[in-house]
Parts: C-alpha cells; structure tokens; sequence
C-alpha cells in the first residue's frame, strides 16, 4: 500500500504540472468547451447515519428515534425543490427487519434517493449481508451519476471489511490479510477501498477532469482530516483525488460528532449522525460556480466551501 501511495503521488505530481502548463497558456488557445458548464444554483438533501433500530438507547445515541427524525426530515425535504436525497450509509444500526420500517419512509421522498453503504448496514445475518445494497435499491455498490453538469461518485468503504461478507468467507479471510500485511491501526469496524474500485474511480475521475465535469464524492468513512473513523486506505484515497483538480469536495458520515478539513482544494465535509441525541442532524446542500452552500438542520452547522471552476 506504501509503494502504491508513492506512486499515485509521483504520477499526481506530473499532472498537476501538465495541468499548470496548460493553465499559463492564453485562453484564446481552447474552445468554449474547455470550461466547466454547469447548471448554477440547484440543492440536494444528505444525512448521515440515521441508524435506525427499536432497540433501547446507548450512550448519545436514540436508535428508537431515528424513525421519526426520518420521517420528519422527508417531509421537510418534500416542501423543497431538490435534486436528488443522499443517505450516507448506516440507515439501520443492526437487523435486517429495520430496513422494512426506514425503507417506506424514505420512499415518501419526492426527489430521487440516493445511498451510501455504511458498516452498521452489513450488521444483519451473514445469509443476507448480500442482499443488502438490492434492498437498498442501490444500483451496485459503488455508482456514480451526473447531475446538473456536475459527477457525482459513490463510494464502498466497505469493499475491504470485516463486516460486509460472512463469516469464514474468502473476503473476511482477504480484509485479515489486508490488515496484518499493511500493519492497519484503524478500528477494524473501519474498511477500505479495494484496488478494482480504486481502478474504476480512477476511470472516472479520468473522464471527469477530460469532460470539465466538477466531482463531489460521497461514502460513509471520512478520509481527512486525521481520524480513527478513516479508511483504512486513506492516504492512498487522498492521494488519487489530488491528481485530478476536478474534484471538490468528498462528504461522509461515520463520525457522529462531524468533522471539516481542507487540503490541496478539496473540501472534507463530515455530517453529523442523526441517530445521536434527541435532536435531529440533517443538512441541504446547494452548489454553485463558486460555493458549495451547507445549510444545517438541528445539529448540523452551516458552512460555506468556496470553489474554483476554470471558464466559469
């Protein structure tokens, strides 16, 4: 995993040069295609960690509550106009039977849903943990989509975990290996993004910055600033995302408490888990040519991310 990181550093080194080449030339050199052409002004709902379960209270967190937080939290997203709804992965905190009382409220949204797997989602019996991201209505687990002139790109963090696979499986068997040989401190309730997707992404992320097409990334494990709810792989994550200066911001759950960090111009956003307190966490989240605009409700903050996008 070192030599890996070593080497996407070194290639994310010759980009950015060739990028910075590129930018010193007179902009009279490209075509109009060359900026970025996005549909300014449009919002999104995103929650974190809603983590639904009738089971009794531990610590700040109101498993039982989660129900009609989400209820609430649908029927204020139904008096807005918004693109598209994010959960952030952990819908339910454990039993498959809890996806059958968050499900049918989250399908009252009247915008389009989109999910996240978190690692509490996986914490049914181990014949159902496949059926998880279909019960989700997930087209895989990990997708992206465009919205308004912008690539959206949904991350597993579980794609190299403990939790997500059965027990004795070659994939638990696979994540062990993984730990021990890259000497992991992180919880092992923690995952990583395996090599395949770390492929795929880096095709889409390819694509992006050839298209103009700005990126938000979204998964349920943070990656910065520096935590013991990151990734297991998230020094090889940050250093893939800072080849590419299309992308802008990456928004996670996981860390109840919320985190925020920047670094090499893209924004780490971590929202607040719902499931926490009596008081609900939720936020909408409007972007523009030159802000990514976050309203927070209940605990969640208000932040302001400005953005740069080339042409615009």
């Amino acid at each position: 995993m070192y030599l890996t990181r070593l080497m996407l550093e070194k290639s994310c080194l010759i980009k950015r040069i060739q990028i910075a080449l590129l930018a010193m030339l007179p902009m009279s050199m490209f075509s109009a295609v060359d900026s970025y052409d996005t549909t300014a002004d449009y919002t999104f709902g995103a929650i974190a960690d809603c983590q639904y379960c009738d089971v009794k209270s531990t610590g700040l967190r109101r498993y039982a509550l989660s129900k009609g937080k989400l209820a609430d939290c649908v029927a204020d997203f139904n008096t807005m106009d918004l693109a598209f709804v994010t959960h952030l992965g952990d819908f339910i905190d454990r039993d498959f039977a809890s996806f059958d009382v968050v499900n049918p409220i989250f399908a009252k949204l009247k915008a389009p849903k989109v999910h996240v797997l978190g690692n509490h989602d996986f914490s049914v019996a181990d014949h159902l943990k496949k059926d998880v991201p279909a019960k989700l209505g997930m087209p895989s687990k990990y997708y992206d989509f465009e919205e308004g002139g912008w690539r959206y790109v949904i991350l597993d963090g579980n794609d190299v975990s403990f939790h997500a696979y059965a027990k004795g499986s070659a994939e638990v068997q696979a994540a062990a290996d993984y730990y021990e040989n890259n000497q992991i401190k992180s919880p092992k309730w923690n995952g990583a993004i395996g090599a395949q997707q770390l492929a795929w992404l880096k095709t889409v992320l390819e694509k992006a910055q050839r298209d103009n097409e700005p990126v938000i990334l979204f998964c349920h494990f943070p990656i910065y600033p520096e935590n013991n709810h990151n990734l297991w792989n998230a020094k090889e994550v940050i250093a893939l995302l800072e080849c590419y200066p299309c992308v802008k911001a990456y928004i996670n759950g996981h860390n109840h408490h919320g985190n925020y960090g920047m670094k090499a111009g893209i924004h780490y956003v971590t929202l607040k888990g719902m499931v926490d307190t009596e008081t609900t966490s939720y936020a909408v989240i409007k972007v523009d040519d030159d802000s990514i605009d976050i309203t927070g409700y209940g605990r969640e903050q208000n932040r302001l991310l400005p953005i740069s996008l080339p042409g615009n």
